[in-house]
């Protein structure tokens, strides 16, 4: 990967959020995030929205917390919290070019998230065993880095293609087992142990190893990150025709809509960030 620097060509973005109890649960544990920032100051993003990369990174997440009573719910939000003070440090770094140094950027704000809720965890019992996803999209000029734990998925369906990338490796074993071709999607989506995690911030897991990386992007590209309970009730093809959907209602409630009437078995969150 080659170093870029804010002599790129900027680019305009527009994002949509959207977040659903779903129609089974009785409290909704996901959360999502949207950022803009620069080596000084962070700015909340609204639900939804428009801005120029020119001066300032832009930072996207998804978060799916589990445990009892609220929290799943506290630990979705601390996960997210936490990139509100962690990776403005790092802008000046990637200003200048974040070239292989995103993955050690990206690694420390997973590590400090897992020991964060693991100190809560271990402190109060209403926190106990609380845990959580958390995918998260990292825009700086011309490259978007992205890291990953958990279930949630990180999508990429580019300009000039006609097929959904899943970013993200689901950190299951019905995952590996899917990845590895010993099962089909259709057997994946109604398999027992689908929801059951090998990998999540927090908890009872003793390390934390996020998947990272990176890709460059272009005008005309799409980028989705959802909680699993969104594709519960998608397919890629629904993936496909609602995110390029020019519907004034926006790409992630259509998206969360069209899920609802298929599934709803969980909470169903979508995140979208379209280049223009």
């Amino acid at each position: 990967m080659n170093p870029v620097s804010r002599a790129a060509s900027p680019c305009k973005f527009s994002w949509w959020g959207l977040s659903d109890v779903g129609k089974v649960r009785k409290n909704n544990e996901d959360s999502f995030l949207g950022l803009q920032f620069d080596a000084r100051e962070v700015h909340r993003l609204g639900k939804y929205g428009e801005g120029t990369n020119a001066e300032y990174d832009y930072v996207f997440a998804v978060s799916d917390g589990m445990g009892g009573a609220m929290a799943g719910e506290y630990a979705s939000r601390i996960a997210v919290d936490k990139i509100t003070t962690l990776l403005p440090r790092s802008f000046q770094q990637s200003a200048l070019g974040l070239s292989t140094g995103f993955g050690d950027v990206l690694t420390e704000l997973y590590a400090q998230t897992h020991r964060a809720l693991k100190f809560l965890g271990d402190s109060y019992d209403e926190c106990r065993g609380m845990e959580t996803t958390l995918s998260l999209c990292w825009f700086s000029p011309e490259w978007m880095y992205f890291g990953h734990i958990g279930d949630s998925r990180i999508y990429y369906l580019p300009k000039r293609e006609d097929a959904v990338k899943q970013l993200t490796h689901d950190d299951t074993h019905v995952g590996w087992l899917l990845r590895n071709g010993k099962i089909n999607d259709r057997e994946a989506r109604n398999h027992p142990q689908r929801n059951v995690l090998q990998k999540a911030l927090g908890g009872g897991n003793m390390f934390v190893d996020p998947q990272v990386g990176a890709v460059g992007y272009e005008p005309g590209d799409n980028f989705l990150i959802c909680s699993d309970g969104l594709i519960d009730g998608l397919y890629d093809h629904h993936l496909i025709e609602l995110l390029r959907s020019e519907d004034e209602r926006g790409p992630a409630r259509l998206l969360v809509e069209e899920s609802l009437r298929n599934s709803g078995r969980d909470n169903t969150t979508a995140l979208v960030i379209r280049i223009n």
